[in-house]
């Protein structure tokens, strides 16, 4: 059993790459199932198939679903919502905003989550690829089992006394149903949800960009944060690289002669200039997102739209890959704690060790070795601190970042 989340910057075309992936997994013979978890779906558009919120079938071993975010908290959450609506409307809340406020901030999430834990659960399919949402919700997302066990665990934290009172008044409200009950078992699947999605032989996240700035920045954030969380990078596609632009690595492992890049100039100045950004921008992708193995494929003249096209998406990308592989095992960035200090430890090429300059600029660390440059963000957690030095050993830089009180 394979889950693939592919996720990032909304228009990067994550939907046509998780289809194309999808697609190329059923034809490997593996049954495949690709669900959108994004709120604004355009599965069914990219693959030219009506779909529903439960499996269906669209060709030999694919299945595709758009899951109703709305159907699955009222589903799971229907009795609880209820009650807190009621207490809500008693304080002079209208029903309809009642109703909206009675959904706790990331249920959607969860229960969007869960339901593709369902999957891996059962066994139902080998290959689960899931289409997520652009990157802030997908962040929110993946963070969401660990807040929510501790909300949750907080709760029944306030003593066998006060659980006995709140079950006696859910009861003589809500007679029908034991709104409470259903609490302990949600737990225990958020927490069996969170070990399969941190489980890098189950699950692997891709991150999809462009060749543009602001996409590879929020690209770059993504990582970070998914690493923040424990969650498995195996691998970054870049999608919509102009004619003539090519990457200076070897496609795979990312490594390659990051310097100018390499481009065939086009006769039109303003997509020679074009050209310039991108080959300048997949240096940096290259060199940023080290060790990660880097996917490309092409800009195309019409719209990835249907089997054919996703097909011939999918020969680029993979080539005679098993999408379904796991591409990379390892942290692309790990953050350490000694005592009240952190250690930033980030994978680098092997490289001519000169003097290391660092400059910090809000959320932003500039890492200068003798030619190498690199551009990290950082997470809040690093953020709020001023980095004191670094050392680089064994292909890995150690960047100390202290206490703020000392």
């Amino acid at each position: 059993m394979r889950i693939l989340l592919y996720l990032g910057k909304g228009g990067v075309g994550k939907t046509t790459t998780a289809a194309a992936t999808a697609l190329r997994c059923a034809q490997m013979g593996y049954r495949t199932l690709v669900v959108s978890t994004d709120i604004a779906h355009s599965l069914a558009d990219s693959l030219d198939r009506p779909l529903k919120s439960e499996p269906t079938e669209v060709t030999a071993n694919l299945f595709a679903q758009e899951i109703n975010v709305l159907d699955e908290v009222r589903k799971n959450w229907g009795a609880m919502q209820g009650y807190m609506g009621k207490i809500l409307r008693k304080q002079g809340m209208s029903k309809t905003v009642a109703e909206e406020m009675a959904i706790i901030p990331g249920m959607e999430e969860i229960f969007s989550l869960l339901h593709i834990y369902r999957y891996a659960e059962t066994r139902e399919f080998d290959r689960v690829i899931v289409d997520a949402a652009p990157t802030g919700e997908s962040m929110r997302l993946l963070a969401m089992p660990e807040s929510f066990q501790w909300y949750v665990e907080r709760f029944f934290g306030w003593g066998e006394t006060a659980m006995r009172l709140t079950g006696g008044l859910l009861r003589r409200l809500m007679p029908e149903q034991d709104a409470l009950a259903s609490l302990p078992k949600l737990v225990d699947d958020v927490k069996a949800l969170q070990e399969v999605l941190s489980d890098p032989q189950t699950t692997s996240y891709r991150v999809v960009i462009n060749p543009e700035r602001m996409v590879i920045k929020e690209g770059a954030r993504a990582v970070t944060y998914l690493s923040l969380f424990g969650c498995p990078v195996d691998g970054v596609v870049v999608n919509r690289i102009l004619p003539g632009v090519r990457a200076q690595g070897d496609g795979e492992t990312g490594q390659g002669a990051w310097g100018a890049g390499v481009f065939a100039p086009s006769s039109d100045p303003y997509l020679r200039q074009l050209q310039e950004h991108q080959a300048r921008y997949l240096v940096e992708i290259e060199r940023d997102f080290y060790p990660l193995p880097i996917l490309y494929s092409s800009w195309r003249s019409e719209e990835v739209v249907g089997f054919g096209p996703l097909r011939s998406l999918a020969d680029e990308l993979y080539g005679q890959r098993d999408p379904g592989e796991v591409m990379f095992v390892g942290q692309a960035q790990e953050i350490e704690e000694q005592g009240d200090d952190f250690i930033l430890k980030l994978p680098l090429p092997h490289i001519e060790l000169d003097k290391i300059r660092l400059t910090k600029r809000g959320d932003e660390l500039f890492i200068s070795i003798g030619n190498f440059k690199r551009e990290y963000l950082l997470p809040a957690i690093l953020a709020q601190r001023d980095a004191s030095g670094a050392v680089f050993a064994g292909g890995t830089l150690r960047i100390r970042f202290p206490c703020s009180s000392q």
